[in-house]
């Protein structure tokens, strides 16, 4: 199975351009997955995913963040008394998800000064004992985690843990990304984040830097080297989901559609189409 989705469900006015925001009903007449990145910032109430699931579909499904503070952006100890504790709580947060088997993913994308060695590891291994019913998706942002001496041993750590690898599509600058690296890790699930290839907003840190990063348009060569390898990870895992984030300029809904198209997928079980407004006048 393959299945395509968006970052946030409101800032996609291409698939309803008579509005300018979408509702989260809205994005669910579309496509099957959302990402979301509200528990990044906040430690939600349950009842905030509980009010998600009164707007879409039984088969519709989630990847959310995990909080800042769960990926070493954050200090804990401004959220929490402990970091356990930490972890408790944000599983509350997403407990209605699970329970309605509608939680795809955590994401955990780690900063870029997260690096490969024995203290990061071994936290990967707390994390998976914090969470250990959870699905976790892990997206590594410093290239050591890549370096040929570690990576088969990388990967095989993953694994283990049951933790899906993020496959990241991003402009391939001499020092500030991470390879295009298509290995699946978890038989359930492989995850394919695309963020652009705008290597001039990629190489140019800065206070716009989030917003340049990810201002591309995918084109169809470009979209078609995709589907195939997205193709071929089918036979190792049985979902393969593929998000696009790059939305700077209002192209990933675009991008996910023309994606869809050229795999010929057919989604089913989305929320019923909204009625038409009919000018007869």
């Amino acid at each position: 199975m393959i299945t395509i989705g968006l970052t946030t469900w409101s800032e996609h006015a291409s698939l309803m351009p008579a509005k300018k925001q979408l509702t989260l009903n809205d994005y669910a007449q579309f496509l099957p997955v959302v990402e979301i990145d509200s528990f990044y910032y906040a430690l939600q109430a349950p009842t905030v995913s509980a009010n998600w699931l009164a707007q879409v579909p039984p088969s519709f499904q989630f990847i959310v963040k995990a909080h800042q503070a769960m990926t070493k952006q954050a200090d804990y100890q401004d959220v929490t008394s402990t970091e356990k504790e930490l972890f408790t709580r944000y599983y509350r947060s997403i407990e209605p998800l699970m329970r309605a088997h509608q939680l795809k993913a955590v994401l955990f994308q780690f900063p870029p000064y997260f690096q490969l060695n024995q203290e990061n590891s071994q936290y990967l291994r707390q994390i998976r004992a914090w969470l250990p019913d959870v699905p976790i998706a892990v997206e590594f942002r410093h290239s050591s985690w890549y370096d040929s001496a570690f990576k088969a041993q990388m990967y095989a750590f993953l694994s283990e843990l049951k933790m899906t690898h993020v496959i990241v599509d991003e402009a391939q600058t001499p020092n500030n990304s991470v390879p295009f690296d298509p290995v699946v890790t978890n038989p359930a699930l492989a995850m394919f984040r695309l963020h652009g290839r705008n290597m001039a907003g990629w190489q140019n840190p800065g206070a716009s830097w989030r917003k340049q990063r990810t201002l591309y348009r995918y084109g169809a060569t470009e979209l078609a080297q995709l589907a195939e390898t997205v193709q071929q990870l089918q036979t190792q895992a049985q979902e393969v989901v593929v998000i696009f984030n790059n939305n700077s300029g209002g192209d990933a809904a675009d991008n996910a559609l023309e994606l869809q198209q050229l795999l010929n997928l057919k989604f089913e079980n989305l929320a019923p189409k909204t009625p038409e407004q009919i000018d007869l006048f």
